[in-house]
């Protein structure tokens, strides 16, 4: 047998591989080993298929290709983009074998020892087991190489995964071609070095944790002087229109000039934020989309192909994108503001979302970036959202903030059909039902919220601190916005409701607080799209109480 430190440092990145076949003996005892790794709580979560189908090799190459150029495109710079094109990165045709190793999410159904840390630790025992895959092909004399450069979604629909089997890639087993000297092939090509020794220091310090827990209950109060409102009111009505005909608008020109103090209010670098996060409660199939696509749409974002992007950019509005907690980890060079509480919240199925430390840093976080937004000279902030599963939270939230039934907040979320939105209601059901928590807000906030919801709701808060228009999308944003006004009831006056959503339980927010929504569109998007739409609404609520002339400088008569 080979020497286990001989093993190791020989190279696993193969991208050559022989013709020769991979006898069923290699693999089996490869597998097996990938059975024998460490695994969190003993669970057999580790999923294998193999792949022989030449025709299924070609459909993966094809997704491989597609997503390679997407790739290329975030190299740093044109060299190193040449340099990546150069490379050969996969093998899917050329290796005799297709392995695909997945975990599935459904072990947390129930308890699992380990998981309680973090969600991810049932990944983790899935690259343990590919590790272990590895050095049993590389004793045997063969190996394999592992490609990762897929749009998942697709790669899961290409294969008929399940929705709770997630891959970790795809992997090409197969006798190597090259050893590249026993060294990585991205090092022999000079893509980059890898240091001789690893990184090792010892930690010797304890570092506590400074959390400045920031009380915005009954913050305020920036009260409107009834002079100034009567004044308001008289300029609007003296515009050359008969009285009340510009409707809603006319409610928005004062509203914006109360805010702002004055009579000639002007809205001044509008900014969408979008937080996103991922949500434990997604792990028990509630939504009808994977956890990943949190993390896809995240980066549709940063890349300029959503919604929301298309509407600020046509509106001439800033848009932030907010990581609150999404399950993966973004480039540091990113354009994302990097506000991250956990990988995910825990699901409040088996116990808390997140502790009611993360609570407060979630409040925070959310204070922080909007201070950060107004030091820019903003007077006005909307607020946007992204998360496989903030549906649920939100409906849950809703639930036992107004005390109502959870079928009276429960919709289809994105898409759910009406087999599945029953199901997703009697889970939730019975995650309120076996709540044992105190009764205040803050431990039902901790136990049930998501984290970008939270910090949408310290953002708003913050915003209302600093006089700001806040702007609120649909049901999800408007639950975070009942956090706030729960803490702050003055919040309201400087609140504008953008949309009234499809989801059911947006219309009983907006009754509850006793406010009128600026567009029926039966929006159910989120990223902020009703903002964004709804803002040449606000701006014309501006521009005809500035610029429409009244009856007295037009020489219009009146009434």
């Amino acid at each position: 047998m080979t020497h286990l430190d001989d093993i190791i440092k020989s190279r696993r990145d193969t991208r050559h591989f022989t013709n020769d076949e991979v006898p069923d003996a290699v693999i089996q005892k490869a597998l097996q080993a990938g059975h024998w790794a460490p695994s969190v709580g003993l669970t057999d979560a580790t999923k294998y298929y193999l792949i022989k189908s030449t025709e299924i090799k070609k459909a993966i190459k094809k997704l491989f290709l597609d997503y390679d150029k997407k790739a290329a495109k975030l190299t740093d710079n044109e060299q190193q983009k040449t340099q990546y094109q150069a490379l050969k990165l996969e093998a899917i045709e050329e290796a005799p074998l297709g392995l695909v190793i997945c975990y599935d999410r459904s072990v947390l159904n129930s308890f699992t020892i380990g998981t309680v840390g973090s969600n991810e630790a049932i990944k983790f025992s899935s690259v343990c087991a590919a590790q272990n895959i590895w050095l049993s092909l590389t004793e045997q004399g063969y190996s394999m190489g592992w490609v990762s450069i897929l749009n998942y979604y697709q790669f899961k629909q290409l294969l008929g995964l399940p929705e709770n089997i997630e891959p970790l890639g795809y992997f090409c087993v197969g006798k190597p071609a090259s050893n590249y000297d026993n060294q990585p092939m991205l090092q022999q090509l000079n893509w980059k070095q890898k240091q001789d020794v690893p990184f090792i220091e010892e930690i010797t310090v304890l570092h506590e944790s400074k959390i400045e827990n920031i009380n915005f209950e009954n913050q305020d109060k920036i009260g409107f002087s009834s002079d100034l409102s009567e004044a308001l009111q008289y300029k609007i009505d003296n515009k050359t229109k008969p009285t009340g005909s510009l409707g809603i608008l006319e409610v928005l020109a004062k509203q914006i000039g109360e805010v702002f103090q004055t009579l000639e209010p002007k809205i001044i670098q509008p900014n969408i934020v979008v937080f996103a996060a991922d949500h434990g409660i997604a792990n028990h199939g509630v939504s009808a989309y994977p956890q990943d696509v949190t993390r896809q749409m995240v980066t549709n974002f940063l890349e300029g192909g959503a919604a929301i992007n298309v509407f600020c950019k046509q509106n001439n509005i800033q848009l932030s994108i907010v990581d609150a907690g999404v399950n993966y980890d973004f480039p540091m060079n990113a354009s994302l503001i990097s506000a991250k509480i956990g990988k995910g919240t825990h699901s409040f199925l088996h116990g808390a979302a997140m502790s009611k430390t993360e609570l407060e840093l979630c409040f925070v976080k959310g204070n922080e970036i909007v201070a950060t937004v107004a030091k820019t000279g903003s007077n006005c902030i909307g607020f946007g959202e992204m998360g496989i599963g903030n549906t649920s939270t939100a409906s849950v939230l809703m639930s036992v903030i107004l005390e109502l039934p959870i079928e009276d907040c429960v919709g289809k979320g994105t898409g759910v059909n009406d087999e599945k939105l029953q199901f997703k209601i009697e889970i939730l059901r019975k995650s309120i039902e076996d709540y044992k928590g105190d009764t205040d807000l803050d431990s039902k906030l901790a136990y049930f919220g998501g984290f970008e919801i939270m910090q949408m709701a310290g953002g708003m808060l913050q915003a209302k601190e600093k006089n700001m228009l806040v702007l609120v999308d649909g049901f999800i944003c408007s639950v975070a916005f009942l956090i706030a006004y729960k803490k702050n009831p003055s919040i309201i006056t400087n609140a504008i409701f953008c949309h009234s959503s499809a989801e059911q339980g947006h219309q009983k927010i907006i009754d509850y607080l006793k406010v009128r929504t600026v567009l029926q569109l039966d929006l159910r998007l989120g990223e902020g799209t009703g903002c964004a739409v709804a803002f040449p609404i606000i701006q014309s609520a501006v521009a005809f109480l500035n610029d429409m002339a009244s009856f007295e400088s037009a020489g219009v008569s009146g009434r």
